[in-house]
């Protein structure tokens, strides 16, 4: 472990590492990963999830080709054209963006990717698929943050699911839904940022108050009022609606955006 790693510290800088040496990562850090992923929460216990681990270059390269092109077609153009989301100014939102290309270009560089997939046979994904293999993808970027090691969460591959499933070589009744790329940060970690509390908890009916809520934490609340449109910034909110409710269509289907 390194310093700095109590829980809620733990929690409150697990931020999307999205710029990653090349230097291989030691397989007992990638266990540790995966018995983090283990312990997390799953319907009934059945433990269907999967776990796939690649480092073949000629794959990974394989499946950067779609990434690239999500990119291109869906990602890239998002951001140019939307606003900040809550908690941050313009200038982060570009840091990040140029982020997110760093991590398109050099997807297939990551040492490891881990690909956590439901094994569910005949079954088609449902609404609360998610439920069983989400709470361990969280778990796998708690325990590489804890470990000093950077991860991002994305789904974009899943914009092209069935050439990205097929580089995979995913067989049938098996669905992938996130690739995890790990190695040691070019950055630091340091603190995410979001926006208040309030703006999203409502007690007993939607859209009431929640008189819990009170001020943001400090740190949240201190980023979130330089923003344009923020509470305490003495100008009128700017748009969000963009960013939590866009909606895209690819292949003829409406998908909320994937994670970049």
């Amino acid at each position: 472990m390194v310093e700095g790693t109590e829980l809620f510290e733990i929690i409150h800088t697990t931020r999307a590492m999205r710029r990653l040496k090349p230097d291989p990562v030691p397989d007992a850090l990638i266990k540790r990963i995966l018995e983090a992923a283990q312990c997390a929460p799953n319907g009934a216990n059945a433990q269907q999830w999967r776990f796939l681990i690649v480092k073949d270059p000629a794959i990974k390269q394989a499946v950067q080709v779609w990434y690239q092109r999500a990119f291109d077609e869906v990602i890239g153009p998002h951001y140019r054209s939307s606003a900040p989301p809550p908690g941050m100014d313009r200038e982060r939102y570009q840091r990040q963006a140029a982020a997110v290309q760093y991590l398109t270009e050099h997807f297939h560089e990551a040492p490891v990717w881990i690909v956590a997939c439901l094994e569910r046979g005949t079954q088609p994904p449902n609404r609360w698929s998610g439920a069983s293999i989400y709470p361990a993808v969280q778990n796998m970027l708690l325990a590489a943050r804890a470990l000093g090691l950077g991860a991002t969460l994305t789904t974009r591959h899943l914009v092209y699911e069935k050439e990205t499933e097929a580089a995979l070589g995913l067989p049938p009744g098996v669905h992938s839904y996130a690739i995890i790329p790990i190695g040691y940060p070019m950055g630091k970690f340091g603190p995410i940022r979001r926006g208040p509390l309030r703006m999203i908890v409502y007690k007993d009916r939607w859209g009431q108050s929640w008189e819990g809520a009170g001020r943001a934490a400090p740190h949240i609340e201190r980023r979130s009022s330089r923003q344009s449109g923020s509470p305490n910034s003495g100008r009128p909110p700017s748009p969000r609606s963009r960013w939590p409710r866009l909606w895209l269509v690819h292949s003829g289907h409406s998908t909320l955006l994937p994670m970049s």
